[in-house]
């Protein structure tokens, strides 16, 4: 009898894989395995590998409930390899499949591995596309050919069109594709009707993750104190009825605010879920989208939630995947300053990092406005090595994998690829932290204040960045207001704010976990 060995990896625990396709339950054997490699390639944050463990674990139990052979091989288990190739192997010499099907993997690394595997061993290896993706590459490389710039907006409408989601026919619904601008507000006064997520209270299974990842993982980064995603279907379920419930209404207006104390706002809290394969990205679009149509949503949140997913989801798994492994190297503005200790502490007096990091560490989550413009807008300013700002990124999000974490850091928030990604840098002063959270009025820091020991930093940082940088970004068009005004200011002022901005550097330089 013919076996086939169908190995799942930890980002995809989706019931209808395309691994499992047309495969025969009584001839198959489902193979799960956590392995060292996968949690120490990068210090994860201790509740990312918590989460997915646990959620493998569920999800092999979910697998065997629909009749499947699985064979799971924990962490800890005294035979483990350490590696996929390696428990494949052993998998294999307790097997001797004739086929292993796998369906792809979602980054270089592990993908340089499965190709591996054809020579390795003597069974038929078929690697499938992932079709949870609504672009295939060949997709994405057919869009991109010929194109000078690779925006993501246009990517978007040719998405939005092969999927039909707010369509009117050939045009988009409301006469506009993207309504950004509807969603800018400044975060509201009052938080007493703000939407809460759901905290999952962990079972027995993930307790035992729990206390597993604490003794092994105790130098990683992050905390287990807070511990609250959901690790199966249905509690992810659960977390989607709840966000399309209560905080979709309102994700749009406010889907760039920041509060303090406040991590979540009207955000979903769902990319884990849905890169981890718990939930189905394009069956959440279509209940966003249905929920626009029967009147309960308004056009803006919808839009700007979909476009989210598929556009800069599926955009930037394209870019990923086109450039290379070699992406990761490139540093256009040629920024080597290490990584300060602040970001594994949030120790510092800048009140708007303490909080995005602090976030970041309690919870591995922080929304995407946090990201590019508290934590990725300081590391650009202060001239912070892109790659390593990308393995921060990796480490410390639930959410975070690398093809589609790397783009959005290295890419999107620190410009390393020069503008394929993103037409400027988001580089900004203190006055868009300001406008957009109420973290200036908790801050030892003035605002308006542009030099001097009282000043926000960001302030002499954000010209201290563009008059480092005018060799290579004088000539972007988008910022070229910026540079009329740098232009415009005199002698000293300019001395003064880069006297200002290089006496923080230096400050942060010589500090171990604080400014």
């Amino acid at each position: 009898m013919t076996t086939t060995l169908i190995p799942i990896l930890g980002d995809q625990l989706t019931p209808d894989i395309s691994s499992l396709d047309g495969a025969d339950p009584d001839t198959s054997v489902v193979l799960m395995m956590e392995v060292a490699d996968e949690t120490t390639y990068v210090s994860h944050h201790k509740a990312k590998i918590a989460f997915i463990l646990s959620a493998m674990r569920h999800h092999a139990a979910r697998l065997r409930q629909l009749g499947w052979t699985v064979e799971y091989v924990k962490l800890d288990d005294p035979d483990n390899s350490g590696s996929f190739t390696g428990e494949v192997a052993r998998a294999v010499e307790r097997h001797s499949p004739d086929r292993i099907v796998v369906t792809e993997a979602g980054e270089w690394r592990v993908a340089a591995m499965l190709d591996q595997w054809e020579t390795r061993f003597e069974a038929e290896v078929e690697i499938r596309p992932d079709t949870r993706f609504i672009a295939t590459h060949a997709d994405f490389d057919d869009w991109a050919e010929g194109r000078s710039q690779l925006r993501m907006e246009y990517f978007y409408r040719e998405m939005r069109r092969k999927t039909g989601l707010l369509m009117d026919g050939d045009k988009p619904e409301g006469d506009k594709w993207n309504y950004d601008k509807a969603n800018r507000k400044p975060p509201p006064g009052g938080t007493l009707d703000m939407p809460r997520p759901i905290e999952f209270q962990p079972d027995d299974v993930t307790r035992e993750v729990i206390d597993m990842v604490a003794k092994r993982f105790a130098d990683h980064p992050g905390s287990l104190d807070s511990f609250h995603f959901a690790v199966t279907h249905e509690e992810a379920m659960r977390a989607k009825r709840q966000f399309l419930d209560h905080a979709l209404p309102c994700f749009g207006d406010y889907q760039d605010a920041m509060l303090t104390g406040e991590p979540f706002l009207w955000h979903s809290i769902l990319s884990p879920y849905i890169n981890c394969g718990l939930l189905d990205p394009l069956d959440l679009c279509r209940d966003v989208a249905e929920r626009y149509a029967d009147g309960k949503v308004p056009l803006n949140s919808a839009e700007g939630f979909i476009r989210q997913i598929i556009g800069w989801r599926e955009y930037v798994r394209g870019i990923y995947w086109r450039e290379g492994p070699d992406y990761v190297a490139r540093n256009f503005l040629n920024a080597k300053r290490d990584l300060p200790g602040v970001y594994w502490t949030g120790d510092t007096d800048m009140h708007c990092l303490s909080q995005a990091i602090g976030q970041t560490l309690d919870h591995a989550y922080a929304h995407h406005i946090q990201r590019l413009m508290i934590t990725g807008n300081f590391a650009l300013l202060i001239g912070a090595d892109p790659k390593q700002v990308h393995e921060w990124y990796l480490e410390v999000y639930a959410d975070a994998y690398e093809w589609v974490e790397l783009p959005n850091t290295l890419g999107m928030t620190q410009f390393g690829d020069g503008g394929l990604l993103a037409s400027k840098p988001y580089a900004s002063s203190g006055s868009y932290i300001d406008r957009m959270s109420d973290y200036c009025t908790h801050c030892r820091y003035d605002v308006k204040q542009r030099t001097g020991e009282d000043a926000c930093p960001f302030n002499a940082l954000y010209w201290d960045f563009l008059a480092r940088n005018e060799d290579k970004l004088g000539d972007n068009r988008r910022l070229s207001m910026p540079y009329r005004s740098w232009e415009k200011m005199d002698a000293d002022t300019k001395r003064s704010l880069r006297a200002s901005a290089r006496a923080f550097l230096d400050r942060l330089d010589g500090a171990s976990g604080a400014d």
